[in-house]
């Protein structure tokens, strides 16, 4: 057999085992894609035909302060919890690589909230926040710090619902990112360390100069990560608060759900998609932008 028809048989081959991934990436990825920034130029509700706006959607955004206000929930929500959660799950990986008799036991404890699901994270949540009966008002009034008279309403009042949502966000996303920590951690070189010990090095030193700028991608993969999760936030706010007091605490998703399914505006919901979309995409070409740049110095 010649070598042109034993190249094409291996190219035929190649094709037909990456035809069903090919046909199920164009179902499921590509056609939803297009098909929702078809819908974004429309006027659209399920009961009725589509009628092309153009960019009348896109247009109504920097005019509706619903949109803005949920647009600014969201944006202060990762401004908060991302730094924190990178922060605090950084930290746990550094206590739980450390070559003591309890590493085991807290690497399950750092990791145990996040196998629970957003449902269940949200009622223990809210539960522990609830005025009255809650745990946390119940533990404050039994060492004598408040009263009945002066029980804070965590979930009610508008300078303290972000950040009990931001608190029970931290503790229930931490335990990922503390493994992607830890496995990179594990990966560094233990005689590298001793060396550095050996020379003198503190550990403060050793943590600056040595494990943080060799875990660097690592550091960028958890930022990017959190930021991408971080404003897709819904489940727990609309399970702790349902987006109150007053709307103050409406996350985009939330808003976009209201418009698609009880306002059944689909066209406007698709509009807000593709903006939160495009919010995501530029975030994580500067983060890269950042990254590749680094890499170079």
């Amino acid at each position: 057999m010649s070598k042109k028809k034993t190249k094409a048989k291996q190219t035929i081959w190649a094709l037909l085992f990456i035809a069903p991934f090919f046909v199920l990436f164009t179902v499921f990825t590509i056609y939803p894609i297009v098909q929702g920034v078809f819908v974004s130029l429309n006027r659209w509700t399920l009961m009725g035909r589509m009628k092309f706006v153009g960019l009348q959607n896109y247009q109504r955004l920097f005019r509706d302060h619903f949109f803005v206000d949920a647009l600014w929930h969201t944006s202060f929500f990762v401004l908060l919890v991302v730094p924190l959660v990178v922060l605090l799950s950084l930290i746990c990986a550094l206590f739980a690589n450390r070559p003591t008799c309890v590493k085991k036991f807290l690497r399950v404890a750092y990791y145990m909230p996040g196998i629970l699901s957003v449902s269940v994270a949200s009622f223990i949540a809210k539960y522990s926040f609830a005025p009255y009966r809650g745990l946390v008002n119940g533990v404050l009034k039994s060492f004598g710090l408040i009263s009945t008279k002066t029980e804070p309403l965590w979930l009610q009042d508008p300078r303290l619902v972000w950040w009990m949502i931001v608190l029970m966000t931290t503790w229930w996303t931490l335990g990922f990112p503390m493994l992607l920590f830890l496995s990179a951690l594990q990966d560094l070189s233990p005689e590298m360390m001793e060396a550095a010990q050996v020379d003198g090095a503190a550990d403060w030193q050793i943590l600056f100069l040595i494990q943080l700028p060799l875990i660097k991608n690592t550091i960028f993969l958890v930022v990017m990560l959190q930021i991408i999760a971080s404003f897709k936030v819904f489940g727990q706010i609309y399970m702790m608060t349902g987006g109150g007091p007053s709307n103050q605490t409406r996350p985009l998703i939330q808003y976009i759900y209201q418009q698609a399914f009880n306002k059944n505006d689909l066209g406007y919901a698709s509009a807000m998609s593709y903006v939160l979309f495009a919010i995501l995409v530029v975030c994580t070409l500067i983060q890269l932008q950042i990254q590749r740049k680094g890499g170079e110095e």
